[in-house]
């Protein structure tokens, strides 16, 4: 059961905190309410998708994870703003999602130096 949750919590979190952090343009300590509700809407459906998609088609190679989480985070981050229509829109969303496959990639770089054994 644990093994077959942490795609979903891992895509969860990264597609969150992408959208999150792309939200304010890096500026945290501008974060809202607001920011932290579309965030977790981003991120959960995302997280879902692309959980969801890698158990079906059985995904294992880090970096093809990587770009698939990307899209989808940009494709559900465009969805998600819809008062925000336009040429600005579609930027920031496939920054958001550039923002998760890079976060995704790296945090599974950082896991795997650090689960392998010391010699």
């Amino acid at each position: 059961m644990k093994n077959r949750l942490a795609p979903y919590i891992e895509n969860v979190t990264e597609a969150g905190c992408a959208c999150l952090v792309t939200m304010v343009q890096g500026n945290v300590l501008s974060l809202g309410i607001a920011h932290w509700i579309i965030a977790s809407q981003t991120g959960l459906i995302a997280g879902a998708i692309a959980g969801t998609t890698m158990l079906i088609t059985g995904f294992r190679r880090q970096w093809l994870i990587s770009v698939m989480l990307g899209v989808i985070t940009a494709v559900v981050d465009f969805c998600v703003h819809p008062e925000t229509l336009g040429i600005m829109s579609i930027g920031n969303a496939l920054i958001t999602g550039l923002a998760a496959a890079t976060l995704s990639y790296l945090a599974s770089l950082f896991f795997t130096y650090w689960s392998r054994p010391a010699y």
